[in-house]
């Protein structure tokens, strides 16, 4: 049996999702094939920060691009909702990275985007619950927040679906299929013989795109990044109403309130490289818990009395530079959306736009993603700030 399309997207990710609305919106005839269901992997672990600030100005301009989708979501996509929630962020760096915030602050600015220094003084009167006597400045975005990453893959493939888009959930895709002088692809076979035809296949698979991109020679850059997570029960103090989503690169910690009174925490040091992402994700790594509590006590003391609600992990696919591996690669017709290194969700909107332009327009139109080409890195070019921070993930 075979079933044909324009484009198949491997992979119901907010990636793959974003994607397939962008070219249903264009008048292609587009397939999506998912494994399990839509936001199994990565997307349906991803803590759904939506903040602008970033290093390297190219992200920093796809977030700011993706932005408007999430706050304007019913005027943009139509279908669903993306569950933002304004909150404000706040970065926090060590000191020895504070001029390279006050840079990269600048830098973001330029874009337009809207986010300012402040003082220790400043974020003691914003969030009198935080800990501010080991930094003198930090960067704030007054309209950042979150939103729920699987609504808003739900919603895209919705809108796609509209627009005469093809969802399969509980297809295995074992191998891209190509020309017999594997110079062009050619769809995609599933574990069960089903054939999906299509002369452009794209690999939106999160940690499993390896597998996949090995079926027509192609070894990707990629490791299997793990993540764990936990949610907390606040105590009663003094918590404001909307509550701060923050970055804390000095505890290596990152948190954001979450509905019914907790506080979802993730770490940035100790993500195990390497692992099977098949490995069941519903509990953490051993010690994670412990070590997060140490860490987020650090900058919210009252949190010691807080109690565990649950906590559990999730699997993404790592690049050499931390950063996405987007556009051609391989036989005519392979694309790649993958290597989000944990970071993807909030610029999922701008990458799938974008890529619809490269590979209907000939080049990319309203963010010029380019540079994230898989090339970069035999080339040695990986992508590097002006102004960095070191390694995300360490």
């Amino acid at each position: 049996m075979t079933t044909t399309y324009d484009v198949v997207i491997v992979g119901a990710g907010v990636h793959g999702a974003s994607l397939a609305f962008h070219l249903a919106r264009r008048g292609v005839r587009v397939g999506v094939l998912e494994r399990a269901f839509v936001a199994a992997g990565a997307t349906g672990r991803s803590s759904g920060l939506v903040r602008m600030h970033y290093d390297l100005r190219l992200e920093a301009e796809l977030v700011w691009k993706s932005y408007p989708y999430f706050r304007h979501w019913e005027d943009m996509v139509g279908a669903g909702q993306s569950g933002f929630v304004r909150t404000g962020f706040l970065r926090l760096v060590p000191p020895a990275y504070e001029d390279a915030l006050r840079a990269n602050v600048r830098m973001q600015q330029a874009l337009g985007i809207p986010t300012l220094l402040v003082g220790a003084d400043d974020v003691r009167r914003l969030a009198p619950y935080l800990v501010t006597d080991d930094f003198t400045v930090a960067a704030y975005e007054p309209e950042s927040g979150y939103a729920d990453p699987p609504a808003v893959a739900q919603g895209f493939l919705a809108a796609a679906r509209g627009l005469g888009a093809t969802l399969r959930t509980g297809v295995r895709v074992a191998a891209v299929q190509t020309t017999p002088d594997g110079s062009a692809v050619q769809g995609v076979r599933a574990a069960d013989g089903t054939v999906y035809a299509a002369p452009v296949v794209v690999l939106a698979a999160g940690a499993w795109a390896p597998r996949l991109a090995r079926t027509v020679g192609l070894e990707l850059p990629l490791t299997t990044w793990s993540h764990d997570v936990m949610f907390v029960r606040r105590p009663p103090g003094p918590w404001s109403p909307a509550d701060l989503t923050l970055i804390d690169d000095l505890n290596e910690m990152y948190f954001r309130p979450e509905q019914g009174n907790l506080l979802l925490v993730g770490l940035e040091v100790g993500n195990p490289v390497g692992e099977d992402p098949d490995t069941p994700t519903e509990h953490p790594h051993p010690g994670f818990v412990e070590r997060a509590v140490e860490h987020v006590v650090r900058r919210v003391p009252a949190l010691a009395e807080g109690s565990l609600h649950s906590a559990h992990r999730g699997y993404d696919g790592l690049s050499p530079d931390q950063r996405a591996i987007l556009g051609p690669a391989g036989p005519t017709g392979l694309w790649l959306d993958v290597g989000h290194s944990g970071t993807g969700f909030k610029i999922a909107p701008a990458v799938g736009l974008a890529l619809s332009e490269w590979m209907l327009d000939g080049a990319p139109q309203s963010v010029d993603v380019r540079p994230f080409g898989v090339e970069r890195f035999a080339a040695g070019r990986p992508l590097r700030p002006e102004h960095p921070y070191g390694d995300i993930w360490h």
